[in-house]
């Protein structure tokens, strides 16, 4: 199937060295982790090349670890290089074991096919699929994955694979010793066979994925190499970008617990997925810039020296949160993200309009009271901004305590009059921010 959706949002000049230069651009920006020794000279061809990559359909959102191929394709695309979309009807219902610790759970289909519609809808962002020679193609390996019956699938794929082949491969050394089913086990044969369907019936010579994807990946040229019959190198190439990890060193998904980062609006607002990006660390700035925009290097060098210089001013986060929350939530999405933040941390909140304040304050510490508190003390205790009443006093008595931005200095004094006859917002720091809310 194909899925034909409007323009991204923004775009970049195309490259003008095309696709003979996409590698030493991957380089540059840090997304080359490895590529097959004869990628680079069937670039440097200047023929178009269709290369693809799959994403899983367990849930009904992409998130932001699934950037890095979405930016892989892109880069790509602008190169003059078409974009196939896999999304995993099939392999969906199995489960890919590299980069879990547990197995899946399997979909029916009926949920699979409304994870499908969902993130087509998010790679629109992304990819143009105008029709034409790198317009690109979403495509449901379920399509042709399930006309294989057990003993076709054993005869044209299994028998390839050796198990010591198999049991080598990093993504089943890893499960092993936890338990690995036979269902996990066999998921390389089916993206393997993937591969195969695209090279011979689609003409996609490149497969591109995360680093946790290689041994997949080359699965797929042997199963290629030995149905063609040739000796030496598989004809098809491969590609794969490093992981992008969490903080902790974890890999980004949908299953790290309190990680996620989800390009659905409603489960990850656009005020929140701003403020992801801006909360970056001035060291990890300039890495992610790289990866998860198209800005040049000339730009973002520019940026980085401004970090170096002025880090309070955060112009590097500020552009990286902007770029990237335009191409997944829209233009007009980013602005408002921009200016709710802008209003929250730079003493504006008092100003918004309740519906504003409330979508400020969406994702801010909100603590719910029946009554309003009596005292400022009893607001810094309930609020959180301290854990006992001597703390708290010690808080307020040294004037880092404000609420609805006027500095209170007495324990016992009474409270500012509340925001839109609601909400009080406490400040202990310039990024400490709670609310109260009286809901009685």
């Amino acid at each position: 199937m194909t899925v034909t959706p409007e323009a991204p949002s923004t775009s970049a000049a195309e490259p003008p060295d095309g696709l003979p230069g996409l590698l030493a651009e991957l380089e540059w920006r840090g997304m080359l982790h490895a590529s097959t020794p004869g990628l680079a000279a069937r670039l440097a061809s200047g023929q178009t090349i269709a290369g693809y990559n799959g994403f899983d359909p367990s849930g009904p959102s992409l998130h932001v670890g699934s950037l890095v191929p979405i930016m892989g394709l892109l880069h790509l695309q602008r190169r003059g290089g078409k974009p196939v979309v896999i999304v995993g009807g099939a392999t969906g219902m199995v489960g890919d074991p590299s980069g879990t610790s547990a197995e899946r759970n399997l979909l029916d289909t009926e949920t699979l096919e409304a994870n499908l519609a969902s993130i087509r809808a998010q790679l629109q962002r992304f990819l143009d699929f105008s029709p034409g020679q790198t317009g690109a193609v979403v495509l449901n390996n379920l399509d042709w994955l399930g006309r294989f019956s057990m003993l076709e699938f054993l005869r044209d794929i299994g028998k390839h694979f050796t198990v010591p082949y198999m049991l080598a491969k990093d993504s089943v050394q890893v499960r092993l010793p936890s338990g690995l089913s036979f269902t996990e086990f066999s998921y390389m044969l089916l993206q393997a066979a993937d591969f195969l369907h695209l090279y011979r019936d689609e003409g996609v010579e490149l497969q591109m994925g995360g680093a946790d994807q290689w041994g997949n990946i080359t699965a797929g040229l042997e199963l290629i190499r030995r149905v063609k019959g040739g000796e030496g190198e598989s004809p098809a190439h491969g590609l794969a970008y490093p992981l992008f990890t969490d903080p902790s060193g974890a890999k980004f998904g949908k299953t790290s617990e309190g990680t996620s980062v989800w390009l659905d609006p409603a489960r990850t607002t656009p005020y929140a997925f701003y403020q992801y990006w801006l909360a970056t660390e001035d060291a990890d700035v300039g890495h992610r810039l790289r990866f998860f925009t198209l800005l040049s290097r000339d730009e973002i060098e520019a940026l980085e020296a401004e970090t170096d210089s002025r880090p309070e001013a955060r112009a590097a986060q500020r552009a990286l949160a902007r770029d990237v929350t335009a191409r997944v939530h829209g233009a007009d999405a980013a602005r408002e993200a921009e200016e709710l933040s802008r209003a929250v941390f730079d003493d504006g909140l008092l100003s918004l309009d309740e519906a504003r304040f409330r979508a400020a304050i969406a994702d801010l510490h909100v603590v719910k009271m029946t009554d309003a508190p009596a005292t400022v003390l009893a607001l810094a205790l309930a609020s959180g901004a301290a854990s006992s009443g001597g703390e708290a006093r010690r808080l307020i008595g040294q004037g880092g305590f404000y609420v609805n931005d006027q500095r209170l200095t007495d324990p016992n004094g009474s409270l500012p009059d509340s925001v839109h006859g609601r909400y009080w917002v406490v400040r202990s720091g310039k990024k400490n921010i709670r609310i109260v809310e009286r809901s009685g």
